[in-house]
């Protein structure tokens, strides 16, 4: 009953125009926190939203909530966002309108590392995956290269999500006071950096959203719906990460030292996933790098790419164990036995001259145990959710479905190495085996 009120109360003061005591018409001397092109930060709107947003009232919506994002993180925008509203159809036919993990259309290289998760086989082109699944989950982005934000509506008309818009505004925040700045070298320290840039634009969503219960009037939100069928839901675990992760680990910087400290977190982002899930171990606790030998014969290439391989880390290793039905945990936590421990990996896809793949995926871990957890759980996924069966020693086999391969998983010490091949005489083939 509380949040119907407090939505109807909204609704009511939206179309109230009087004006708030206590600020001038204009701030003097021009531009100020809190203020931009017309409107502070706790002024009304007169708008009506049952039938969308006319030009004029986006505009006026934008500036107001331009104004309160300053207000809230005490950074001044340099210019006006434009912003545009289109439907989820149109956003799914326009092409690079993405923001999340992906590598562009058709990479057998990134179809390795997603198909080394376990998470995307090979009947499905992992950039298809993730484009899909982005399809059916984005509600709105902020492209750096246009300065513009786009916000998807679920109706025809142009409707306006003010949480939405609120977090894409600290995105063009961000680029114009930080720069955003080109793609990290591996899927890991994606996620990590996008626990920083996602996270803060949750956490002052998330405070804005608060201030709308409670202090400001507001635009009612719109109802919103659940992804479709098309979304992978490994893929979605992965690329939700740092929205879910980060907000908490941006309000452990800040509650240790303020926005001066979440400032500094735009120069050097942290270097791992396992960060932003374990906020405690930032920024002590660095991820180790790990080099993975290169022992094929003739038959097998390693990708001319740099770099050489991928880093997927702890938040997609957990994405594997919860997927293949390793673990029981809440799926938004992160943390689980098999995932925990990680210190570094690295996957280093393979591809023959007949069109075959492979990969070698070496992983190191803070101790044995954590290691013997790992494997022990990658082995439980071939066999239990894949069918694989263990002809010998540590050799398994899928014999069909989209990991249909075979496999060595060997744990020495604190270090597992997992080879893939199309068949057991492939993996020796790929990675010589010291035995």
């Amino acid at each position: 009953m509380r949040r119907a009120l407090v939505v109807a109360l909204a609704v009511v003061l939206a179309g109230c125009s009087i004006p708030f005591l206590g600020h001038p018409e204009e701030p003097p001397g021009g531009d100020t926190l809190g203020w931009e092109n017309g409107y502070w930060y706790d002024d009304p709107v007169d708008v009506t939203t049952s039938d969308g947003l006319n030009g004029s009232e986006l505009e006026a919506v934008t500036a107001r909530a331009m104004a309160r994002v300053e207000h809230v993180r005490d950074r001044e925008f340099e210019s006006t966002v434009p912003v545009e509203v289109i439907s989820r159809t149109e956003y799914r036919n326009r092409s690079g309108a993405t923001a999340g993990v992906s590598s562009g259309s058709g990479d057998p290289w990134n179809d390795q590392v997603w198909e080394s998760l376990l998470l995307v086989g090979e009947s499905r082109d992992s950039s298809e995956a993730i484009s899909d699944t982005q399809g059916e989950s984005v509600l709105g982005y902020y492209s750096p290269s246009e300065d513009r934000i786009v916000i998807v509506s679920e109706s025809e008309t142009p409707v306006v999500d003010r949480r939405t818009l609120s977090h894409e505004l600290v995105h063009a925040l961000q680029d114009q006071q930080f720069g955003l700045g080109g793609p990290p070298d591996t899927q890991d320290t994606q996620l990590s950096r996008n626990g920083v840039v996602e996270g803060e634009a949750n956490y002052i969503q998330n405070t804005y959203e608060r201030r709308c219960e409670n202090q400001w009037s507001c635009i009612p939100p719109p109802e919103r719906r659940g992804g479709g069928s098309r979304t992978n839901p490994g893929v979605f675990t992965v690329i939700i990460q740092p929205y879910v992760s980060g907000p908490g680990f941006v309000d452990r910087v800040y509650q240790n030292g303020g926005w001066d400290a979440v400032d500094a977190l735009h120069d050097e982002y942290p270097g791992s996933s396992e960060q932003i899930i374990h906020p405690e171990r930032y920024p002590g606790q660095t991820p180790v790098s790990v080099t993975v030998a290169d022992r094929s014969n003739a038959e097998w290439d390693r990708f001319d790419r740099d770099p050489v391989g991928d880093t997927v880390g702890e938040a997609s290793i957990f994405a594997t164990m919860y997927h293949n039905g390793q673990i029981e945990a809440d799926r938004y936590s992160y943390v689980s036995d098999p995932s925990e421990g990680w210190a570094g990996d690295t996957v280093v896809p393979y591809r023959n001259g007949s069109g075959g793949g492979g990969y070698v995926w070496e992983s190191r871990w803070d101790t044995e145990r954590d290691a013997r957890e790992f494997a022990n759980a990658y082995r439980g996924a071939l066999t239990e959710e894949h069918g694989a069966r263990n002809p010998r020693g540590n050799i398994y086999v899928v014999p069909d479905g989209p990991f249909a391969d075979a496999f060595r998983v060997v744990r020495e010490g604190r270090t597992v190495r997992i080879v893939n091949g199309p068949t057991v005489a492939d993996l020796d083939d790929i990675y010589r085996s010291s035995g």
